[in-house]
């Protein structure tokens, strides 16, 4: 570890020349990459510092606790020392965890896929639910999101929807999300009062560059037909919707939010690259499942991850075992603290390992 430490130490102090030179901005995407690189580096450097600082307060107050003859000094060096033995673990385990290599899919941009599963129209309105949720989080964090297909139930609910969100760190926040979704409630349409349960499908796929996925055309099958739906413009109307088979893996996307045909193929195949994609990184993912096959976030949509109970205000997270008692708060999109619960438990399993 003090190798790797060194080494990024080193790196640290190159970066720091590198973004000062004024050419570096004319290629945006190493500038961008850099100044990535150099951010990270920087939260590495920030807590090095952090772990000396407190080991030099704690090596210090070892000596006055040695030297002290006064009994009621010793006493107060003696607390100081536990508290200073506190902060130094504190701050080294910090250190620990920046130091874990991250995975290089952290920064990339997703695209969210919520389809509702067993409940009909219940399950339909949950996922609507669960949309706006996520959309609230990003609306808080300054991130962008697009519609890229939607299929609406009267009622207002969705059979699917999918949806992109651009911004830092996009896919390290909502990677957990992949899986079924239960939700207990009372429907508005229940006139009896009883609860019930319903499910939600997840699925979060990082979004592709066209550089990262090489799709050949002579491996496409584009239909194009008239956009269906509850209503509105241009449905039933023209020959907009696309639908993209990918027939070397049998992925298939169907675009139809969009009145020109020309945009529902663009959408479409940026969808068709992220589950390609997607499918490619479970397949590498698979070749390490004995390693990795206790860790969260395995990206199983038939894994039912969380139940929201609606009657007791109550959020369920099963796999790190986490209640909060504020659902409502979460369907408003404050749901920070369950993702930082989600990534500090993946970290803690990956120090773990780290240390087999």
């Amino acid at each position: 570890m003090n190798e790797r430490l060194d080494s990024m130490l080193c790196r640290y102090k190159e970066l720091s020349i590198l973004v000062q030179e004024p050419e570096l901005v004319k290629n945006q995407n190493r500038y961008r990459d850099l100044m990535r690189e150099y951010a990270h580096l920087g939260e590495i450097v920030a807590a090095h510092g952090e772990v000396e600082m407190r080991t030099s307060q704690f090596n210090d107050a070892k000596t006055l606790l040695q030297e002290e003859k006064d009994p009621e000094m010793r006493e107060l060096a003696r607390e100081e020392v536990k508290e200073l033995e506190k902060q130094v673990q504190d701050a080294e385990e910090k250190l620990k965890f920046l130091l874990i290599p991250k995975d290089p899919l952290d920064e990339k941009n997703i695209i969210i896929e919520i389809r509702a599963g067993t409940g009909g129209d219940e399950a339909a309105l949950f996922a609507a639910d669960l949309f706006r949720m996520y959309s609230r989080f990003a609306e808080t964090k300054g991130w962008k999101f697009e519609i890229m297909n939607s299929n609406e139930t009267g009622l207002g609910g969705f059979k699917e929807i999918v949806f992109s969100i651009n911004g830092n760190n996009v896919y390290e926040n909502l990677r957990y999300e992949s899986g079924v979704h239960r939700v207990q409630r009372v429907p508005e349409t229940e006139a009896s009062g009883r609860i019930h349960t319903s499910a939600v499908t997840v699925a979060v796929l990082p979004e592709a560059d066209e550089t990262e996925i090489d799709i050949k055309p002579d491996d496409l099958r584009i239909d194009v037909m008239r956009a269906g739906g509850p209503g509105g413009q241009c449905v039933n109307t023209t020959d907009s919707a696309v639908r993209i088979i990918h027939i070397p893996s049998g992925i298939t996307v169907h675009c139809q939010d969009e009145k020109s045909q020309i945009k529902n193929k663009a959408k479409a195949m940026r969808i068709l690259r992220a589950r390609i994609y997607e499918a490619e990184a479970a397949k590498a993912a698979a070749e390490r499942a004995e390693v990795r096959k206790n860790q969260i976030g395995s990206g199983d949509r038939s894994e039912r991850i969380r139940t929201y109970n609606f009657p007791q205000n109550r959020l369920t997270d099963h796999r790190i075992n986490l209640t909060l008692y504020k659902l409502d708060l979460i369907m408003q999109g404050d749901i920070a603290e369950l993702f930082d619960a989600l990534k500090l438990s993946a970290r803690e399993e990956l120090l773990g390992a780290a240390a087999l």
